[in-house]
This record gives structure tokens, C-alpha cells and sequence, in this order.
């Protein structure tokens, strides 16, 4: 009988391997082979277990998760290759290194071996410091591919933690999304002598627009269309400090607006008012953002509008016949440089024309994810022109989608807000509140 292992050079004993990698499985259906290797191996340092037949043995990983297995290939019944695919298959806790005894030494037979899972061979008589080298060899493997196992559970566990924090986060987002759309307290008001419309759709959860209105006096009101710098939460922040400054409710804080002894309230000129808007964001907010604005004034009974246009885009005016104009110099944001100066326009909306003040994202709106083409004024002119028939929120709806099909997605690359004012002309006016 040939032996499974050739003693002509004998291992060190007491040879104790690291990392714990220590227990060996082998499976011979020869009994004395089986004792010859477990001697040599626990010589070296190894905790042995033995199987008779590949039964046997995949019946042992089912229960225990082996190191390293060395296999002999020929046995009746479940030969090495059978076990080893079957051992494979059993997906166990850890993986364990597979070495098939054999004395085959055809290219075919080898590929059978690799093709089944065998990670190494070992021809037969063995040789012990052949061996050795082999499991060492083995136990090395074994230990990167357990400690790659260990670092992908622990990627999976840093995963899940991540995951429960960004769900947290997107829930938080989502509402103060909704409560940032809250601020708009009308986003469509029939004034009589006017229709309002309002737009605000931000590029992520929360964005850095707003547009909104107030009550000045029977028969006139205010509007606004705010741009500050950024986006996401900080800048949703100073919105809603905005929307506070510029009240409908509570006139008191509206800083474009002065209360008189008698207890009515009367309009700032628009210049003023932005004045103080910059005075409180270097006075009272603490921020390196700045905003754009347009404010405007407008005598629903004359059609008068006074404006100030801070940085903002110019406000479009499409006449009853269809011409479109824009007015306004420009001027710096809002919180750009302290003690800056504003000036003033003046204009007046005739029946039948309507007025737009829109944000940048909509006049920068680009011709695709990363082109520097943008639309423009002459773009918004022609959307207007292009949607003249349609009015209120279906002609905001219509701008936006013209937007989207200009840049080529539906979710467009920054916030886009903007202000509609549908002017009649003098009839009897509902009430403001």
C-alpha cells in the first residue's frame, strides 16, 4: 500500500500557526492514511478531525466550520471533486481552504479539480515540508479572506447605520420641505382688479426661493421674489427669516411697511425698505449668504408699480398685444456689501398685461447638464410669447415644462420661483384680508 506521506524529511514539531487557523478536516476512505496525516499535522500544531468518506465529512461541515480541509480523490461513493462542490454549496460561516490528495497529474483532471472549488493540490506520496508549505500557504488565504469578510460586515453594519441616519435625514428634509412651502401663504389670489399667481419649486428638498405677498392698503399690495445664495438647509433658513421680515400677517415686522399714529399702515418706498434689508443682515443675521429681490409696490387702481430690483433677474412685462418687456438696472444683492444704496423704477400695468418676476433658475436655466448655454431673456420671451393664451398657474406650469424639455430632464439644476400678477384694470376690489 502506498503511503500518503513520505517521512524522508520530518516538520519541526510544537509548530503552533497564527491566527487561530488551526483545524484541519481530512477525509481519506483509507484508515492508515488518515492516521499518518493527522500525527504529521498535529505535530505541527493543528487540531484534527477525520472522515471516512465524503458523506461523512459533508456531514461534519454542516455542523462546523473547518479551516482547512485536505481531500483524498479517489474514494467510493462521493469521490474528493463530489465533496468539494457539495462542501462549496454549503456556503459555510467562514471559507475553508481545500487541498485534493492526488496522484493524477493531467491538465483535465486538474481543471476538474478547480472548476468543483479545490483551491490547491497535493501529489501523492506527500511530502511533509511540501505540506506544511501548502497549509501555510492555505491558513494565509484563509486569514485576508476572513478579515475582508470581517471589514465587508463591518461595512455592511457602518452601511446600515449610515442608512438609518440619511432616512432620518430625508424625513427631516421632507418636512421642512413642507413647511418651507407653507410660507407661501396664496399661491393664487384674485384681488379683483389683478389675479396673483405664485410659483416654487426648488431643485432639492428645500431651496433658496421665496415669493409671496401682503396687504399694504385697500386697493394696493405688495410682492416679492427672493434668491438667496446656495441651496439646501441653510439657505431654507434664511428664507423663512425673510418671510418674517416681509409678513402678510403681522404688519408690524414687515420692514417694507411703516405704521402711522392713526394705526394704518403706509408702503416704504421700495429703494427704503431693501435698504433695511440689507442693514438687518449685517446688523442682526449672523450669515455669509446674501439674496437677491425684487420688491415691488402696485396700485391695483391705477396699475402703478414701483420697484426696486436687487440683484434679482429683471422683472418681464407681456403687454395685451403680446410685446414683452423687461425693466430694471440691476443693482447689488441684498447682504453683498453694508450701507449699500438702492434705487428705484417705476412702471404701469395696463388690462390686459401681466407681470412676471422670476428667479435665475429660470433665466439661467441651462441646455443640459453641463452646457454653459442658458435661455436667457429672449428663452423667457418666447415662452411667454409662446404660451400667451394660457394664464395663471397654467401658464407657470407650462414655463416650467418648457424649462425642463429646454434642459433636457424634468428635474431642473436649481430652484426656479416667480411671481404672477394678471392685471384687469379698476373694478370693484375684494376685500385683502
Amino acid at each position: 500500500m502506498e503511503s500518503s506521506l513520505d517521512s524522508g524529511t520530518d516538520p519541526p514539531p510544537g509548530d503552533i500557526l497564527a491566527a487561530g487557523l488551526s483545524e484541519v478536516l481530512i477525509v481519506d476512505d483509507s484508515r492508515m492514511q488518515r492516521r499518518i496525516l493527522s500525527a504529521t499535522l498535529r505535530r505541527m500544531g493543528y487540531r484534527v478531525t477525520e472522515a471516512g468518506s465524503g458523506e461523512e465529512a459533508l456531514d461534519l461541515c454542516r455542523g462546523h466550520a473547518f479551516d482547512l480541509v485536505l481531500s483524498d480523490w479517489m474514494m467510493p461513493g462521493m469521490d474528493g471533486p463530489e465533496f468539494c462542490a457539495r462542501f462549496r454549496d454549503l456556503e459555510p460561516e467562514g471559507y475553508g481552504y481545500f487541498i485534493l490528495l492526488t496522484s493524477k497529474s493531467e491538465r483535465d483532471d486538474i481543471a476538474k479539480g478547480l472548476e468543483v472549488g479545490a483551491d490547491d493540490f497535493i501529489t501523492k506520496p506527500v511530502n511533509a515540508v511540501e505540506l506544511r508549505a501548502r497549509l501555510t500557504a492555505g491558513q494565509r488565504i484563509v486569514a485576508m479572506q476572513r478579515q475582508l469578510s470581517q471589514k465587508n460586515r463591518q461595512l455592511s453594519l457602518a452601511f446600515q447605520r449610515i442608512r438609518t441616519l440619511y432616512d432620518a435625514i430625508e424625513a427631516d428634509l421632507a418636512e421642512g420641505k413642507r413647511l418651507q412651502q407653507s410660507l407661501i401663504r396664496d399661491r393664487h389670489r384674485d384681488f379683483g382688479q389683478a389675479e396673483m399667481s405664485l410659483l416654487l419649486r426648488s431643485a432639492g428638498h428645500v431651496g433658496g426661493d421665496l415669493v409671496g405677498w401682503f396687504p399694504v392698503a385697500p386697493g394696493r399690495i405688495g410682492l416679492y421674489a427672493i434668491d438667496v445664495s446656495g441651496h439646501g438647509i441653510t439657505s431654507a433658513l434664511l428664507t423663512a427669516r425673510l418671510a418674517g421680515y416681509l409678513s402678510s400677517t403681522s404688519r408690524d415686522q414687515n420692514v417694507a411697511l411703516d405704521r402711522l399714529a392713526d394705526g394704518s399702515y403706509r408702503p416704504l418706498p421700495p429703494p427704503l425698505a431693501v435698504r433695511r434689508l440689507n442693514d438687518l443682515m449685517f446688523q442682526d443675521i449672523e450669515t455669509e449668504h446674501y439674496f437677491t429681490l425684487c420688491l415691488a409696490i402696485v396700485d391695483l387702481e391705477t396699475g402703478e408699480v414701483e420697484m426696486t430690483q436687487a440683484g434679482h433677474p429683471h422683472p418681464a412685462v407681456q403687454r395685451a398685444d403680446g410685446r414683452i418687456e423687461f425693466f430694471g438696472a440691476g443693482d447689488l444683492p441684498v447682504g453683498l456689501l453694508p450701507q449699500s444704496e438702492y434705487d428705484g423704477f417705476r412702471f404701469r400695468l395696463h388690462p390686459g398685461d401681466r407681470l412676471l418676476m422670476a428667479s435665475d433658475g429660470v433665466t439661467e436655466c441651462p441646455a443640459g447638464p453641463g452646457r454653459s448655454e442658458m435661455i436667457g431673456e429672449d428663452g423667457l420671451a418666447n415662452i411667454l410669447s409662446r404660451n400667451r393664451g394660457l394664464a395663471g398657474p397654467r401658464l407657470l406650469e407650462a414655463m416650467v415644462w418648457d424649462l425642463s424639455q429646454f434642459y433636457g430632464a424634468e428635474d431642473l439644476p436649481d430652484d426656479v420661483s416667480a411671481v404672477l400678477l394678471e392685471y384687469r384694470g379698476p373694478t370693484r376690489a375684494p376685500p385683502l384680508a
